[in-house]
């Protein structure tokens, strides 16, 4: 916000700022350009909050030259572009420790920077909250009408046949209208591991719409620790 105009309109003052003039002008607008960061400050904390990611992950805090496999032009490209307006989803695939989480935790912290409701959770996460939910039907509902949706580890449990419905709600439910981020150790032909092949279909061919896949390569950073 960089001057009055924006600032009223952003804190929705009913009366016109015309009135005000001169010095007024001027000590009102700064006051009015902390209360804006402090607003935003507790608004982006309210969103990480909320977000499930415990740890923090930034994109500039990843060590693209120890795996040089790692497409950093096509992810740097996804991140740049306006995915978020545009309903665009992200499907990492690779073995464990290559990255995909780092990656896909500093995407959804950008997301919340900009001001976006996002959620990141494990599959193994989601299913358990589903079996535990006094009213699933709300939760299918919350999952689905955040901006941002990452799904992490998707190929490292079996959910039952239910929760593979219900996960394929959530998808479906967002499909063209918000974005969703997977990361999985499978390929998609391997897909009908974990899901029947219908429904593993049917959630390829909803993440394909506006969709990118990237594969991760190389090395794994845990197995350097």
């Amino acid at each position: 916000m960089t001057n009055l105009s924006e600032l009223w309109d952003y804190f929705k003052f009913i009366t016109s700022k015309e009135e005000i003039a001169g010095d007024e002008r001027r000590i009102l607008e700064s006051f009015l350009k902390k209360e804006h960061t402090l607003w935003e400050s507790r608004r982006i904390q309210n969103l990480l909050k909320r977000s499930g990611i415990k740890r923090i992950k930034q994109i500039e805090d990843f060590d693209w030259t120890f795996n040089p496999k790692i497409p950093k032009d096509k992810i740097m490209k996804f991140i740049n572009s306006s995915w978020i307006q545009d309903a665009a989803n992200l499907t990492l695939i690779g073995s464990s420790g290559t990255g995909k989480t780092h990656i896909a935790k500093g995407i959804c912290y950008k997301a919340i920077l900009k001001g976006y409701s996002t959620v990141y959770i494990t599959c193994h996460d989601l299913v358990s909250k589903l079996d535990k939910a006094k009213n699933v039907y709300n939760l299918i509902d919350y999952y689905s009408n955040v901006k941002v949706f990452c799904l992490d580890e998707v190929g490292y449990v079996f959910p039952p046949q239910e929760r593979t419905n219900q996960l394929f709600q959530i998808i479906s439910k967002r499909s063209e209208l918000s974005s969703t981020l997977i990361t999985t150790n499978l390929i998609p032909s391997d897909w009908g591991k974990i899901f029947d092949s219908a429904t593993a279909s049917a959630i390829l061919d909803r993440l394909s719409l506006n969709g990118t896949f990237i594969t991760f390569e190389g090395r794994s950073y845990r197995s350097e620790k």
